[in-house]
């Protein structure tokens, strides 16, 4: 999408997932092979913006070792955003989570200004980055907050450790759609689309509507309770059923979120995505590839899965940095206005 709008991307990231991918990547797009622990301000000299998306990315993975998430999700993300700053960098695009509301209860919908609740070690991280970044914010650096519903969506690396892809892959795998919950719990959710959608409209809007601003990125007819999630995925997949996981009981991580703000700021931004459209066009995906149990239950498409394997594989030790020398694509190596 951003090659699209005509941004030259460069990409960054430690590949730990380079290979648990559904079909083949939509780009070749030049990377740069390197943990955000370890990257120098020389790495972002002659960038206009970065869009900073790495992060032990949910909850199962940062409860196996807070302290990794603490260390990746929050001290690098402050680090990286601090060098950018010193490299010259103007538009910081962070990658947050309406996660952060948590235990938020009761049936309220939350804005920007809600009071913040994170309950898990990755939600505490969101808030604690948000917290530091906007500190480092001046008339020549701008970091822009981006709270994304939880994600959902067919893309080359799928995940099927969200709410909604996880559903759909439970029913056209077994013809059962588990709820871990009660099934009361709300979320937002956000067609993984239209994030990127949302990020381009950031990207190039004007200074003074996103100068150190927090946005909810979603859409007010996105907000769900489980149980409504796996109905709709009942209605997707032919003859599938709903069961409740044993002691299933309420989950206190419940939220409704307002995206007013991001609609109202970003005019141009229409999200093209809801539930209903994105289940039956990941259902139609992995009718396609042919998945299987044992595909949906391996580690290409589960997160913590892949790092625990990773782990006993001995590529990774026990900080997450890989035990053998990787290379860095010399592709990367482009000079310029980039983004």
């Amino acid at each position: 999408m951003l090659r699209a709008a005509c941004h030259e991307v460069v990409g960054l990231d430690t590949f730990y997932f380079e290979d648990c991918t559904l079909g083949s990547d939509l780009d070749n797009v030049p990377a740069l092979r390197k943990d955000i622990r370890d990257i120098r301000e020389s790495d972002l000299i002659g960038f206009d913006a970065v869009a900073h998306l790495a992060a032990l990315c949910n909850d199962p993975l940062g409860d196996l070792h807070p302290e990794w998430t603490h260390d990746i999700n929050h001290q690098a993300s402050v680090r990286l955003a601090r060098m950018a700053r010193e490299a010259g960098v103007q538009r910081f695009l962070y990658a947050s989570s309406c996660s952060m509301y948590g235990a938020s209860g009761g049936d309220a919908v939350l804005t920007e200004e809600a009071p913040l609740r994170p309950i898990t070690p990755y939600a505490v991280s969101k808030v604690r980055t948000e917290e530091d970044v906007e500190k480092l914010a001046d008339r020549s650096f701008s970091p822009v907050f981006m709270r994304n519903a939880t994600a959902y969506g067919l893309s080359p690396r799928l995940r099927a450790d969200v709410v909604l892809n996880n559903f759909v892959c439970w029913a056209h795998t077994t013809g059962r759609v588990r709820i871990m919950s009660d099934g009361s719990p709300w979320r937002p959710i956000v067609h993984v689309q239209d994030i990127s959608r949302a990020f381009a409209a950031a990207l190039v809007a004007p200074r003074d509507v996103i100068h150190n601003q927090a946005f909810n990125v979603g859409a007010n007819g996105e907000n769900y309770q489980v149980r409504e999630l796996a109905e709709i995925v009942r209605s997707t997949v032919p003859g599938c059923t709903i069961f409740y996981a044993e002691g299933a009981s309420p989950d206190p991580r419940s939220y409704r979120v307002d995206f007013s703000k991001l609609a109202r700021s970003f005019p141009h931004f229409k999200p093209e995505w809801n539930a209903s459209f994105g289940a039956k066009d990941l259902y139609a995906a992995l009718q396609e590839a042919g998945i299987t149990l044992a595909d949906f239950e391996g580690r290409k498409f589960i997160r913590l899965t892949q790092i625990k394997h990773l782990l006993e594989r001995g590529d990774l030790d026990g900080a997450l940095t890989w035990t053998h020398r990787r290379t860095t694509d010399a592709a990367a190596a482009v000079s310029g206005g980039r983004s």
